[in-house]
């Protein structure tokens, strides 16, 4: 079974106070074992984020 996992860190959670998804990445996952594939990918890294984010 392949599998992609993926995560994601913003600058906190209300979109309507501006918070945004800041860097987002993921790996691949085939029968329970990493194939060494991978994404990284920052989005605008000079943003500020919350404390509580």
């Amino acid at each position: 079974m392949r599998q992609i996992v993926l995560d994601t860190e913003t600058t906190g959670l209300e979109p309507t106070q501006g918070h945004r998804v800041i860097e987002i990445g993921c790996v691949e996952i085939i029968d329970r074992r990493l194939t060494g594939n991978h994404y990284h990918q920052y989005l605008q890294p000079d943003r500020e984020i919350d404390e509580g984010a």
